[in-house]
C-alpha cells in the first residue's frame, strides 16, 4: 500500500473506531503489515495512534461522570502492569504475526456477533472482583504483546456480563485502551523500541483529525452495528491473510 493512501486510511479508521468508543489499533496493525516496515517500528506507531484517538473521548466520558473508578479499578489494576510486561517482553517476528493474525480473527468475530453477545444471558456476576482483575490482566498482557488497547475484547465481555449501561461500558473501554496503550508503549520503550518519526507524525495527525470528527459524530450519523460488521469483515480478511503469509 502507498504511504499516502495509508495516511488517508488511518484518518477514516480513527473516525470510524472513535465513533463507537475504540482506538483502532487492530486495524492500524493490519494495514501497516502490508508495508515494508519492520514490526518493531509499527508496533509503537499503533499504540501512539491509539493514545491520540481515545484520549479526547476518555476526557469527555470523565467530565460526563461516566467513569466510576470504584467499578473500574479491578479491570485496570492488573491490566496496566501486564500490558507493560507484554510490551517489554521480546518476541520474534513470526510469532508476533501469528498471534496478531489470531487476535484479528477473534476480534472480528466478537465485533460481528456483539449484538448477539449483548442479548445472551450469563451467570457471571459483574461484581466478581477477582474474576474482573484476572480478565483485565489477561487482556492487558495480550494488548502489550500485540500492541493494541484491548477494548475490542473487553467491551463484548462487559456487555455479556451486563456490567453497566452502554455509555459506561464505552467509557471503561476507552479508558482501558488509553492506559494499556501507554503502559504497553512504556514497555516497548524500555526495550529501546524503534521510532521512525518521519513515518509516525503524519499518521498521528491523521488519526487525531479522524478521532476528533468521529467522537463528535458518534452514533448520531453512523449506524454502530453496520460500522462494527464492516470493520469485522476487514479485520477478518487481514487476520486470515497474515496467518497465510506467516504460518
Amino acid at each position: 500500500m502507498d504511504y499516502y493512501l495509508l495516511i488517508v486510511a488511518f484518518f477514516f479508521i480513527a473516525m470510524i473506531y472513535s465513533s463507537v468508543g475504540f482506538g483502532g489499533g487492530s486495524s492500524y496493525l493490519a494495514l501497516m503489515g502490508t508495508l515494508a516496515l519492520g514490526f518493531t517500528v509499527f508496533r509503537p506507531i499503533a499504540l501512539l495512534c491509539n493514545i491520540v484517538v481515545v484520549t479526547s473521548g476518555t476526557i469527555i466520558f470523565f467530565r460526563a461522570g461516566k467513569i466510576n473508578f470504584r467499578k473500574v479499578w479491578p479491570f485496570i489494576a492488573m491490566s496496566v502492569p501486564m500490558a507493560f510486561i507484554g510490551g517489554y517482553y521480546p518476541i520474534r517476528e513470526r510469532t508476533f504475526f501469528i498471534i496478531l493474525g489470531i487476535t484479528l480473527i477473534v476480534a472480528a468475530l466478537l465485533l460481528w456477533f456483539q449484538k448477539a453477545i449483548e442479548e445472551m444471558k450469563t451467570t457471571w456476576r459483574s461484581d466478581n472482583t477477582p474474576l474482573n482483575i484476572a480478565l483485565g490482566g489477561g487482556i492487558g498482557l495480550l494488548s502489550g504483546v500485540v500492541s493494541i488497547g484491548g477494548g475490542i475484547f473487553l467491551s463484548p465481555v462487559l456487555h455479556l456480563m451486563k456490567w453497566d449501561e452502554a455509555k459506561r461500558i464505552s467509557a471503561l473501554a476507552s479508558f482501558f485502551i488509553l492506559v494499556n496503550s501507554i503502559s504497553g508503549l512504556a514497555g516497548q520503550i524500555s526495550q529501546q523500541a524503534d521510532f521512525d518519526w518521519s513515518t509516525t507524525w503524519p499518521l498521528l495527525l491523521a488519526v487525531f483529525a479522524g478521532g476528533q470528527i468521529g467522537s463528535r459524530l458518534g452514533a448520531q450519523r453512523f449506524n454502530p452495528i453496520t460500522i462494527k460488521r464492516v470493520t469485522a469483515a476487514v479485520i477478518l480478511a487481514a487476520g486470515i491473510n497474515i496467518l497465510r503469509t506467516h504460518i
